[in-house]
């Protein structure tokens, strides 16, 4: 039996990044994993966005607070996150969404975004000349905003909790989470032992619910599958084109490795919430779409056989939860990110950090993202489209 201070469960990026900012306050960390190894649950299928063009001002603040930690990341963790500032623009095609577009930009200016700018028409062609303008009402543009490596983010938060003394357990899932009278878990169970531990903190990502429900706690995450189209090499578009969407459908798009990815949401699989794998129908559409809103990519192939799909773990207001489980007063739940993990891991992972071993978050007010606030019914309300 092993004594922690702290058990995190779950080795993704979230994980990852609690693992080490814990262990940079002085306690004695185990992750446990349910994986062989690195990156083979959500963080080795993440596309790689960053954003700080968000509707709700908590998004906005995580990822300001998310920022200057990945312009950093290099001297902090010894790995390149290769964060490139190509910028993030956001497409509208009808009025309902310019202003929607245009209210999340105000918000942004009000929290400090201060490069969040809104585009005519007529400016596009200066920020991306590859798009189709036909039917563009206006557009929303962040230079700031930009691309990273998830795999590269996660290596590199691995590697400095292993440097300060985290022990990496992977190929063992809790089966138990075993609570003493006052409701405080005392031990984590796997198959291979139990490990005793003042804090559990629960990083498991689309797996979080199941987690909590050893401890006997609800926790309202559910997993999405989001699939992406990934196209055969080419040089039809830039290094340098900037993750283009489209507010109507979600359609959009990057450049990675001399190929494209394309992607659009879809609701998931009704039938099988945990599908993970990719709608051969999804990719016909998405063919058929992109040469339509980026002529450039006529006649670009998808490579079908490299495509893939990934889940996000989905709160009910697609915000994170961050904080105490209610009822469980030693689990920390950084949970619910919605697809906004990777980009925002150098932030929750500081928070969650802070509220173990401080009592409450200091680098930024989270009270918006409580665990209780579904049950109290406040929970973060913002624009759809962001």
């Amino acid at each position: 039996m092993s004594r922690p201070d702290v058990v995190v469960i779950g080795a993704g990026v979230i994980g990852a990044s609690c693992a080490m900012h814990l262990a940079r306050a002085g306690l004695r960390v185990t992750v446990l994993d349910r994986a062989a190894g690195p990156a083979a649950g959500s963080t080795g299928r993440a596309t790689g966005g960053f954003r700080a063009q968000y509707g709700t001002a908590i998004n906005i603040q995580l990822s300001l607070l998310a920022r200057p930690q990945l312009l950093q990341f290099r001297d902090a963790t010894g790995v390149d996150p290769e964060f490139r500032p190509v910028g993030y623009l956001w497409l509208a095609t009808t009025a309902a969404e310019l202003a929607e577009l245009a209210a999340a930009n105000q918000l942004q200016h009000r929290e400090g975004l201060a490069d969040a700018a809104m585009l005519g028409p007529d400016e596009l062609g200066a920020v991306n000349p590859f798009i189709d303008p036909e039917g563009i009402a206006g557009a929303a543009w962040c230079p700031s905003d930009g691309v990273m490596r998830p795999t590269e983010i996660l290596r590199g938060y691995l590697e400095a909790a292993a440097r300060l003394g985290v022990e990496l357990r992977w190929n063992e899932p809790p089966t138990a989470l075993r609570r003493d009278a006052t409701g405080r878990i005392t031990d984590v169970v796997t198959a291979r032992g139990r490990h005793a531990a003042g804090l559990v903190v629960n990083a498991a990502g689309a797996w979080a619910a199941e987690l909590a429900g050893l401890a006997g706690v609800e926790l309202p995450v559910v997993p999405l599958r989001r699939q992406v189209a990934i196209t055969e090499p080419t040089d039809a578009l830039p290094a340098s084109f900037p993750m283009t969407i489209w507010a109507g459908d979600g359609f959009h798009l990057r450049v990675r490795d001399g190929r494209v990815l394309l992607l659009r949401p879809t609701p998931g699989d009704p039938g099988d919430p945990w599908n993970d794998q990719v709608d051969p129908a999804w990719l016909d559409d998405i063919a058929a779409r992109a040469p339509r809103h980026v002529p450039a990519l006529r006649g670009v192939a998808i490579d079908r056989a490299r495509s893939w799909a990934g889940l996000y773990e989905m709160s009910p207001d697609h915000h994170a939860l961050l904080g105490w489980a209610p009822g469980c007063p030693n689990l920390l739940l950084v949970n619910g990110s919605s697809g906004h993990g990777v980009m925002h891991s150098p932030a929750l992972g500081l928070l969650a950090t802070e509220i173990a071993t401080l009592g409450a978050a200091r680098s930024l007010d989270v009270h918006a993202l409580r665990p209780s606030r579904f049950a109290e019914g406040e929970p973060v309300r913002g624009t759809a489209l962001l």
